[in-house]
């Protein structure tokens, strides 16, 4: 099964990460990077990868650009990825040892949250639909990110996928402000009745914050990871409070007409 997959990343000045995502895709024959013009030594440790191609675009969309990338791949099967996402080893073994004549058309990959390389118990992230057939497979924008369209059946996969992104704070910070202005446009031009009930809570801007802290402290079991815990519960309600604070400066400036 696995010389039927391609793995798909898309890059941008990801040298903290990119090498050891690399290091875990050895049994691909071919991978293609799709990179937003990084600045600094993603391109330099790519060159080491001969089964990588690489495609340069400027990013406009994440749909647009996975759907870009999807369209430089061959093969029958396609593994999307993050440039932070480690494949696990149990991963690895269990695609390669998937039937080649099911019926299943996409696969949904659980995650293991990492801070610092260490594993936590629990993540708000929800599995993501990354192994599928490229023929039947379309991305579509969704807020800040992206979702998969396939049209067919889908399974879970047991095996992880670790996100393990390193970093530094700063850059954090710069990604998470411009995914929120996406996510406001996203919340203030759907209807509060198409909302998902998280969405509902987070466009009420106070009661957020507080809650994904008791999420994932608690209902995560993010407490019991100590310090680890704490940082990655940290990270999610500073994510929310910028949220807060750029859905409280659309909703005045469009008050007052601006």
């Amino acid at each position: 099964m696995l010389n039927k997959i391609t793995p798909l990343i898309l890059t941008y000045n990801e040298a903290p990460n990119i090498q050891r995502t690399l290091e875990k895709l050895t049994w691909a024959n071919q991978i293609v990077i799709v990179d937003s013009y990084s600045s600094d030594e993603t391109l330099e440790i790519i060159a080491y990868y001969p089964q990588v191609k690489l495609f340069q675009r400027k990013f406009d969309t994440h749909a647009t650009q996975w759907n870009y990338g999807l369209s430089q791949i061959n093969s029958e099967w396609v593994l999307s990825l993050d440039a932070d996402y480690i494949v696990s080893e149990k991963l690895t073994e269990e695609i390669n040892q998937l039937p080649e004549d099911s019926t299943i058309d996409s696969y949904f990959i659980r995650f293991k949250y990492c801070v610092f390389g260490k594993p936590l118990r629990g993540t708000i992230l929800p599995p993501r639909q990354a192994l599928f057939r490229k023929d039947k497979s379309i991305y579509i924008d969704d807020g800040h990110t992206q979702l998969l369209e396939v049209n067919g059946k889908s399974a879970m996969l047991s095996g992880y996928l670790y996100h393990d992104d390193r970093k530094p704070l700063s850059r954090w910070l710069w990604a998470q402000d411009r995914y929120m202005v996406i996510e406001v446009k996203k919340l203030l031009d759907t209807p509060t009745s198409e909302l998902s009930w998280g969405d509902r809570i987070r466009k009420q801007k106070v009661l957020a914050p507080f809650i994904i802290l008791f999420y994932c402290l608690i209902l995560k079991g993010g407490i019991l990871d100590g310090w680890h815990g704490w940082y990655y519960a940290f990270e999610r309600v500073l994510a929310e409070i910028l949220l807060a604070i750029r859905l409280i400066e659309a909703e005045q400036l469009e008050g007052k007409g601006l």
